[in-house]
């Protein structure tokens, strides 16, 4: 007989309840997060149970003792689930019930779980990319600081290259002291996260190995060797994708529509996304337009000026993003290099 096991999972404690296929009701219990009572806990369920549990940050953990436990683990959109529940209360009793009772009629909203290996490999671009935020945050207040007293550094474009960075230092001789040092501090603080963005690079290159997938993935426009293995890490099989829509909608480039009374408006994109791979298609975004001088003439440039120049330069990232959300779909299920769209005028053509 099949078992159906909701978890309603929290940062040092689990709630389970569950159901039979025979509609038998398994009593709701809190299990601590010590990992010899959870494993014991585990082993006093039916065999082979199909549990359900929310995503939270240390689901982890959850899912490899469930799978060594022999058991089935879905991982649940929490925030979807709970709509599909429809419960007027709230409580860690009702959530497990609710996950338990939509496993069993087969409408759970699952979320993918990746193999060990992987969701451990993930973890080196993860970190690379929390380094690239902190090295933009740093060159922003540099800036800042530069221009609440009007300097420009002329004969540069990056203050930060090697030319910039001796104009910057004949430069800050113009801020008052304290200002100044703060600048000082901060460009030695940059230089420390460029050297560590650097070596986790230079790990991710030697650790995770090219595939096939990673080399068609590189032909897209904008994305080198790091990002593309970023971009093969977090989509994982691109089959488990119905439609490049959904690849698009999950990589945080889908906007919110809402359309009533003939009036239709596009809003921000949803929050609930995979925002690893929404930061990567950004990234490849801003790299293309950086490198547009060697790019020519190609479709993502046009693409960009066409939005820049009516709608400015943040949603013409998107679309540039978005745009090549949809060509990793292609050229996933095409498994072919990545190739100019045939339909210029088209931004979600079939680019692979």
């Amino acid at each position: 007989m099949e078992y159906y096991i909701g978890c309603d999972a929290h940062k040092t404690y689990s709630v389970f309840a569950g159901i039979s296929e025979a509609g038998e009701v398994i009593d709701a219990k809190r299990v601590e997060h010590d990992r010899m009572v959870f494993r014991s806990f585990l082993g006093t369920l039916p065999p082979a149970c199909r549990i359900a549990v929310e995503t939270v940050g240390n689901w982890y953990c959850i899912i490899d003792e469930m799978e060594r436990a022999g058991h089935k683990p879905s991982l649940t959109h929490a925030a979807r689930a709970k709509l599909m529940m429809g419960q007027v209360n709230k409580t860690d009793k009702l959530d497990a019930r609710g996950l338990a009772i939509l496993a069993r009629n087969g409408t759970l909203p699952e979320v993918w779980i990746p193999p060990g290996d992987l969701r451990d490999q993930r973890e080196l671009p993860r970190m690379r990319m929390a380094f690239v935020n902190i090295r933009t945050k740093l060159k922003n207040r540099i800036h800042a600081a530069l221009a609440k007293y009007a300097i420009t550094i002329d004969g540069a474009t990056d203050i930060f290259g090697a030319k910039g960075q001796r104009l910057l230092a004949e430069a800050m001789d113009e801020l008052p002291p304290e200002t100044r040092h703060s600048v000082e501090e901060q460009l030695h603080l940059l230089g420390q996260v460029e050297d560590a963005i650097k070596e986790t690079e230079k790990r991710i290159l030697g650790i995770i190995e090219a595939s096939h997938t990673m080399r068609l993935l590189d032909t897209l426009p904008g994305v080198g060797s790091i990002l593309a293995i970023v971009i093969a890490l977090e989509v994982g099989d691109v089959r488990r994708f119905a439609s490049a829509e959904r690849l698009v909608s999950y990589a945080g480039k889908s906007p919110r529509v809402n359309s009533s009374g003939g009036k239709t408006h596009y809003g921000r994109v949803r929050a609930d996304v995979n925002r690893y791979l929404k930061w990567a298609y950004t990234e490849a975004a801003n790299a293309i337009v950086l490198q547009q001088h060697r790019l020519g003439d190609c479709h993502v440039l046009r693409l960009y000026w066409r939005i820049r120049n009516t709608h400015g330069h943040a949603k013409a990232i998107t679309a540039v993003g978005r745009h090549l959300a949809e060509a990793t779909y292609w050229v996933l299920r095409n498994d072919e290099p990545y190739r100019e769209p045939a339909n210029k005028q088209v931004v979600g053509s079939q680019a692979g």
